[in-house]
């Protein structure tokens, strides 16, 4: 899967693991804010029916494949177009300008074969699952030989080893159905979304500081909606990442439309990932979440991101920050009707 701030894969044992302990007999878990879709992917290999919503169209296509979207149905159809991809001939365009000279995230060779692949995508008229499948394919063969730290928020002085290797398609990790039934993927604003969630679990994880997702991987979001958008900056981000706000980052925004979340959603037990660096406090959660039932907190102490362990650097690559702290700390708010034996470590 795509390199993600905010991912859970390290803390993947831990989520599920709660899950598993709130719902020891399965059920619906919806993921409001799946990102990544790597919690929801988990969950439905461990025969979860998982829901996930996010509102960035590149998410929404990563829940799609990695939740929506089962194995044995478009397995071979899947191969079949990723073969026919992969002998698309290179040829630069509108992604090559932008992210490859104007801006140097990938290398001008594979941007090319990125233009190409991803017209070719669109000129197949695939189903949605299946689109989304190839979409994934790409979005990772180029997250592999990309130039950066991590965030499309900046790019290598000099290309990093990985940008001069090919880009390679591999077939995404895509998952068999389950017994339980159908899982699902939308693409919605969490505040907007929250009436309509029943479900067993309503698992939040949303952004929690300043750090727009939509900002950190805008070149996610135009492979995706290929709408060839106008760019700003150095970073030559979409010039709508400076009106699609969310009130998750800001500091007076966050707070209400947490709450709100979390009064709306139907759901007999929430499990909430946050993290010390957040504009919320433990304490101000906890009171936030004590109306829904009994809260437990679990804490895992975790290193920073690797661009906080690097530190700060202007266009020139001068280091011109210094290095804060290089741990913080992971929270799970696990809410319930009545206390639950959590396994996961406390």
């Amino acid at each position: 899967m795509i390199k993600y701030i905010g991912s859970k894969r390290a803390l993947l044992g831990h989520v599920t693991g709660a899950v598993r302990d709130v719902l020891p007999q399965g059920g619906l878990v919806c993921d409001l804010f799946s990102g990544s879709a790597r919690v929801g992917h988990a969950l439905k290999a461990q025969g979860f029916r998982v829901w996930s919503n996010d509102h960035n169209a590149y998410a929404h296509t990563l829940a799609t494949a990695y939740v929506q979207a089962d194995r044995d149905v478009w397995l071979d159809r899947a191969e079949a177009v990723l073969a026919e991809l992969r002998q698309v001939r290179p040829r630069a365009g509108w992604f090559t300008k932008a992210f490859c000279e104007d801006a140097r995230y990938f290398h001008p060779d594979n941007g090319a074969r990125i233009d190409a692949i991803r017209d070719r995508i669109d000129a197949l008229a695939l189903e949605p699952e299946l689109k989304a499948i190839a979409l994934v394919s790409l979005m990772e063969a180029a997250d592999r030989v990309d130039s950066t730290a991590g965030v499309q928020m900046a790019y290598m002085k000099s290309w990093a080893s990985r940008a001069l290797k090919p880009l390679e398609l591999r077939m995404p990790d895509v998952l068999p159905g389950i017994p339980a039934g159908h899982c699902i993927a939308t693409q919605g604003d969490a505040v907007e979304m929250a009436a309509q969630i029943r479900a067993d679990l309503v698992y939040l994880d949303p952004p929690y500081n300043q750090h727009s997702y939509l900002g950190n991987y805008h070149c996610w979001e135009s492979l995706v909606l290929w709408d060839k958008p106008e760019t700003y900056g150095i970073a030559n981000k979409r010039v709508d990442v400076k009106t699609r706000k969310s009130a998750f980052n800001s500091r007076p925004g966050i707070g209400p439309a947490l709450q709100s979340v979390i009064d709306t959603v139907r759901a007999p037990n929430l499990i909430v990932s946050f993290n010390d660096e957040g504009y919320l406090d433990r304490q101000t959660l906890i009171g936030m979440l004590a109306a829904r039932g009994h809260v437990q907190v679990v804490e895992i102490a975790r290193p920073r991101y690797v661009g906080a362990r690097i530190g700060i650097h202007n266009p020139k690559g001068e280091k011109v920050g210094a290095v804060g702290r290089l741990r913080n700390v992971e929270y799970l708010f696990v809410v319930t009707d009545r206390p639950v034996d959590l396994a996961v470590a406390a």
